[in-house]
């Protein structure tokens, strides 16, 4: 059985020195940007490396008053991502895109919780359990997504989550 995994990795901080390419709606992967070596594991055809970056900074005045900026990113990782040039086509490519497309939704999600969050002065324990719910959300619907569409086997059903994803992105477009 052939299988596609998806890495997810999700945290506070990109590491500088690892290139990365930020998700934009005007750019699609393509296989030239999956540069890992791809692992001897006969089962699995492509990875697909993407996670989430987050920071805040916080600015607390002597009236209590609490000021915050925050930056949420969807990442995928070249060079953690691969794909074995003789056993993927343009199905499986749709697919791994759509991973990190689910990677932006969540990030969109992530900046709505927060833009929607009336924060006491825990700041810190309240942005990260947005972070840890999102992570979860985000994993949940990376393993629903292969269930579902069989790795991409499963046409009609991979079909149903292109357009359900696209009409989620969109209903979050102020949240780019």
């Amino acid at each position: 059985m052939i299988r596609i995994f998806l890495l997810i990795l999700l945290g506070f901080f990109v590491v500088q020195d690892e290139p990365t390419l930020t998700w934009s709606s005007d750019y699609r992967l393509h296989w030239h940007d999956f540069k890992a070596v791809p692992k001897n594991q006969s089962d699995v055809i492509a990875v697909t490396a993407s996670g989430l970056s987050f920071g805040f900074a916080t600015t607390r005045y002597s009236t209590g008053e609490i000021e915050y900026d925050f930056d949420v990113k969807a990442h995928f990782y070249p060079e953690k991502s691969w794909y074995l040039k003789d056993l993927v086509n343009d199905v499986t490519l749709s697919h791994e895109r759509l991973h990190f497309d689910i990677t932006e939704l969540h990030a969109r999600k992530f900046r709505r919780r927060v833009q929607n969050t009336r924060f006491s002065s825990n700041i810190d324990t309240e942005m990260e359990s947005i972070h840890l719910a999102i992570e979860k959300e985000l994993r949940e619907m990376q393993k629903q997504y292969d269930q579902e569409t069989s790795h991409s086997r499963l046409v009609e059903k991979q079909q149903k989550w292109n357009n359900h994803i696209k009409t989620e992105l969109e209903k979050l477009n102020a949240y780019r």
